[in-house]
């Protein structure tokens, strides 16, 4: 008696690409240098957020607190977390290398972009969330210990609520573009130490070149843009503007991706 052969199930791309979402975040999740890595961004915002906020008026002129962008100084954590979530966004392709585990996801999911596609999502929406809430974090941590209300403000000012939200995106940005060299230089030390040469080297080595010069190129360096989206007063911003700067700085981290999703298909695992 010949046995009856299973029906073929028909590949459905979007059920797959859900099921390979899910094993990305029980990955990420599961990872406990992600626990630590995102406690370190909320701790650093609020953290910061509440010092600046107790502290820094009592050493400001009343010239100084005209003039001062008091969202900025609210969200001076990002400073700080942003190493945290730079870091994340690096480990959570180079890890896999480093362990060889990307071996067997590479041959469970044949599809590599696949497998990329659902890391690049599934850390977005993390670094988004997180980002966005340890930066309300912040800012309410500094009105709440602030000790001078000449420099208070209202969520509902022109400016502040872009300027506090963009600080969570900029976080997820700079996550992304670590990814991006993640999956381009592939072992850990070597991708953060692009990352954040790439970050603060350009700032200071544009010291050394005429002001002229200065001024044309430094509105495009990865820092200056980025930091514009979070920059409420207009007096701060450069001439790229919040969304022109967050738009550049965006670019860096498109670039990145690209040319890693690029290599992909060229590599052994």
């Amino acid at each position: 008696m010949q046995a009856i052969a299973a029906p073929a199930v028909p590949y459905n791309p979007v059920s797959s690409f859900v099921d390979v979402l899910k094993s990305e975040f029980l990955k990420l999740s599961s990872v406990r240098s992600t626990f630590w890595t995102l406690l370190s961004a909320v701790v650093f915002n609020i953290a910061v957020g509440a010092a600046v906020g107790a502290f820094v008026p009592s050493h400001l002129s009343d010239s100084d607190k005209q003039t001062v962008d008091a969202i900025r100084l609210s969200l001076g954590g990002l400073h700080l977390s942003q190493i945290a979530i730079g870091v994340l966004g690096v480990l959570v392709i180079t890890s896999e290398y480093g362990t060889g585990m990307i071996r067997a996801t590479f041959s469970a999911v044949p599809q590599r972009w696949t497998v990329l596609a659902a890391k690049t999502v599934v850390f977005s929406l993390t670094a988004i969330a997180v980002g966005v809430i340890s930066c309300f974090g912040a800012y309410y941590a500094f009105e709440a210990f602030l000790t001078d209300d000449s420099i208070s403000s209202s969520i509902g000012d022109p400016g502040v609520l872009r300027a506090v939200v963009g600080g969570g995106f900029y976080l997820a940005v700079l996550g992304l573009l670590g990814l991006g060299l993640g999956l381009v230089i592939r072992a850990t030390a070597g991708a953060i130490a692009a990352l954040f040469s790439l970050l603060f080297v350009p700032g200071i080595l544009i010291d050394l070149l005429p002001s002229a010069w200065k001024d044309t190129i430094g509105p495009y360096l990865p820092m200056d843009a980025g930091s514009q989206i979070f920059i409420a007063s207009s007096r701060g911003q450069s001439t790229l503007g919040p969304w022109g700067g967050f738009g550049v700085f965006s670019l860096y981290a498109i670039v990145a991706l690209v040319i890693g999703f690029a290599l992909i298909n060229h590599r052994d695992a």
